[in-house]
């Protein structure tokens, strides 16, 4: 996990280096600038365009060898991401081009390869830019798990991870790279991937037992790809079914692997449903378990940093970014990556507001394809900025493409259903995510299986704690809009050009499908 700056058709090392300064919390392990000037004598220029690349490292797989900007040949790559398929690309490709054990490094000789739509390929979460002798290349992951922003300079192009390294520099147009597409300087714009769209109401030969069980292995799958890595890899556990899915399953992963206990980490205030809920399931798993008990004055005072890394003011998106902060300050103390939950209600109808669709799932089977892609710039958004502001890789194994496909296929009806009587213990007249509840029944207590879902937020108790945390900071009556009134001024203190940033947030309500 990384981040970087790039210009092109600019060589300025000095401004690449304050800009690389800004994101340098999501590379902690090493940063390096190159720029055209800067290439070996002994390789043929990549191009007679000038250019700048700066790279600040989290280094997780190829530690030891795995610095950028990768530059050979003439070609150099700054990649930010995780390519889990690279094991097998490398023997496809030939290892003896490889001159390094980094996944990123598949990028540079995939391309090279020639092959048709090479970079559909490339299985992982990953934003990238690659220059080669008379073009600049730049492509970000199908949903936009990792971040990519695009601006010109001038008669130039410049590229970063965050927003923020943009802040005070004399930019225009700057705009996010969305997710599944490619920029080529040579040939413009392409959408490389498209969200499958999602099957509505189930036939009546439709075998559910057999689908359920078709779901549990994609799962397993994906769990066990997203765990590549050479470090250890922890999980997030707020005793919610899909964190606690994923816990569960990576706990067995490294078990079949002859590896130790699983690292869990949970959060809330004292006595909050999550930690309760959390700590049955690390014992009913067997994990190594940690938890951080947090108070109306810590929310406070971390308002501010939250503020800032997130680059939003969205209400909803604050408060669950900030259980996340803490999530991710606890983990990181003992690890560099984590496993989390997030896209599993967008993939099978996990929100509240989902309910109203029940009898509709034409609606709901777009409303959910709608929700995967937007997620880059609200619920991605806030794992990516929150974890990596602590220097911490976040992984969404939900997220797998396999499983998206799959996921998509299943028909929506399956996903949210009247209360099923062989779940007696579902609560309400609808049951959400019914059909991955029923796929890992096995994995977990029932109680917890069938347990009603609660927002993060909500059950970390971080509701109460913000209420309070408010009150004292507002001074006044803490409404929806004075909370948002308040974030929107925490944002626009920490930036020089903060509608830039404001410009850019996405809103969780924005164009939903109506049922």
């Amino acid at each position: 996990m990384c981040g970087f700056v790039c210009f092109w058709n600019i060589s300025d090392a000095g401004l690449a280096e304050e800009m690389i300064a800004k994101i340098a919390h999501r590379g902690p392990d090493e940063v390096h600038v190159l720029r055209h000037a800067d290439t070996p004598e002994t390789e043929p220029l990549a191009t007679e365009t000038a250019f700048t690349m700066a790279h600040c490292r989290l280094s997780i797989i190829g530690p030891e060898d795995g610095a950028q900007p990768i530059h050979q040949t003439g070609d150099m790559l700054v990649a930010n991401g995780e390519i889990y398929n690279h094991a097998d690309l490398r023997a496809i490709l030939g290892d003896a081009a490889f001159e390094t054990a980094s996944d990123s490094e598949t990028i540079l000789h995939l391309f090279r390869s020639g092959r048709s739509r090479w970079v559909t390929q490339l299985d992982g979460m990953f934003a990238f830019v690659l220059i080669t002798k008379d073009r600049i290349i730049a492509a970000r992951d199908p949903l936009g798990i990792k971040p990519l922003y695009m601006a010109r300079l001038g008669n130039g192009l410049v590229f970063a991870s965050e927003l923020k390294a943009f802040d005070g520099v004399p930019v225009e147009q700057v705009e996010a790279v969305p997710p599944g597409h490619l920029f080529d300087s040579r040939t413009g714009w392409r959408q490389w991937y498209r969200t499958p769209q999602g099957a509505a109401a189930a036939g009546p030969d439709l075998d559910i037992d057999g689908t359920a069980q078709e779901l549990r292995l994609v799962l397993e799958g994906a769990v066990a790809k997203w765990m590549v890595a050479d470090v250890e890899v922890g999980s997030f556990l707020s005793g919610g079914l899909d964190s606690s899915i994923i816990a569960a399953l990576a706990q067995k992963a490294r078990k079949a692997q002859g590896l130790g206990p699983l690292k869990t980490f949970a959060v809330g205030t004292k006595g909050s449903p999550d930690l309760v809920a959390a700590r049955a399931v690390a014992e009913h798993i067997g994990s190594d378990h940690y938890e951080t008990v947090f108070t109306a004055q810590d929310v406070a005072e971390a308002l501010p940093h939250v503020l800032y890394h997130l680059e939003s003011a969205d209400v909803d998106l604050v408060r669950s970014a900030l259980p996340t902060l803490f999530a991710a300050r606890l983990a990181r103390a003992r690890l560099k990556a984590v496993l989390t939950g997030e896209g599993a209600d967008e993939l099978f109808a996990g929100y509240t507001y989902h309910h109203g669709y029940v009898d509709d799932p034409r609606a709901l089977a777009d409303e959910l394809t709608r929700s995967l892609g937007t997620m880059h710039n609200i619920n991605l958004q806030r794992v990516d900025r929150v974890t990596m502001s602590e220097s911490l890789e976040a992984r969404t194994p939900f997220l797998d493409r396999e499983l998206i496909d799959f996921a998509q296929s299943i028909p929506a009806d399956l996903k949210m259903r009247r209360t099923d009587p062989a779940a007696p213990d579902a609560t309400g007249a609808t049951t959400e995510k019914w059909i991955l509840r029923k796929a890992c029944e096995d994995l977990l207590p029932p109680d917890l299986v069938w347990r009603k879902k609660a927002q993060f937020d909500e059950g970390s108790g971080t509701v109460d704690a913000l209420e309070e945390a408010l009150a004292a900071l507002i001074g006044g009556p803490v409404t929806r809009q004075s909370e948002g009134a308040l974030y929107e001024r925490l944002l626009r203190d920490a930036y020089r050009n903060p509608e830039r940033i404001l410009e850019a947030a996405g809103s969780w309500e924005a164009d939903r499908v109506v049922a």
